[in-house]
């Protein structure tokens, strides 16, 4: 696939529906980057780190760092993809993975939502916010979707907190958005927060954990 397509395909969060979609994305931007670049920039201080510099056609644009000791090449990724899933039968059967196996999971996730965030970097400068938008959205679903590749019950949505009085009368109801919401049995067991970057978001899982534990009476995980 062209830059072009890649981008065309990425900003189209419908098409990643399942992880397979995720897995067949990622194979693709690593093909691009195999001889598509303009250039690697290797981080002077920190030499196990790329930026990635596109050509033309992505404006010149140069992407977030890459970290090279964690992120697959074309070869490497078809055979992780394959023990990556793999590895999330075992977990589905609740058996605990090796940890090269573990170590696989981590760089599988790694490699498939950096090929999502660098593909994005080559939007123009005035479609940043559409970029990170895409690139958070995107990421959560991820997760979500492995999360329910085990058999747990995972969605993204709202949580109705009951506001009372001091006579513990119910006066009305507040929503919570969270993005991983995980039950068992229909039962709410943990409340989850996936992001991206934690710059000006990490204060508020912490904030939101404090009220709702507040508001319910509950000490209900927050993750």
């Amino acid at each position: 696939m062209s830059l072009v397509s890649l981008v065309d395909h990425v900003t189209n969060k419908k098409r990643f529906q399942t992880i397979q979609d995720y897995i067949s994305f990622c194979k693709g931007y690593l093909r691009f980057i195999e001889a598509g670049l303009q250039a690697k920039i290797v981080s002077q201080n920190e030499n196990h780190y790329q930026f990635y510099q596109y050509q033309g056609y992505g404006y010149y644009n140069i992407t977030r760092p890459i970290s090279t000791s964690l992120m697959y090449e074309m070869d490497s990724f078809d055979t992780a993809a394959v023990e990556f899933l793999q590895a999330l039968e075992q977990l589905k059967d609740r058996q605990l993975p090796d940890d090269r196996l573990r170590q696989v999971i981590v760089c599988t996730i790694y490699t498939i939502q950096q090929s999502i965030g660098a593909a994005l970097d080559a939007l123009p400068s005035g479609k940043s916010n559409q970029a990170r938008k895409v690139n958070g959205d995107l990421f959560e679903r991820l997760i979500r979707l492995i999360i329910s590749a085990l058999n747990v019950e995972c969605v993204a949505g709202t949580v109705q907190v009951p506001i009372k009085d001091d006579s513990g009368k119910v006066l009305f109801n507040t929503s919570y958005q969270h993005d991983l919401l995980i039950s068992e049995e229909d039962e709410l067991k943990i409340i989850g927060s996936v992001k991206t970057s934690s710059k000006d978001r990490i204060d508020k899982i912490f904030v939101d954990k404090f009220l709702y534990s507040k508001l319910t009476n509950t000490a209900l995980p927050h993750k």
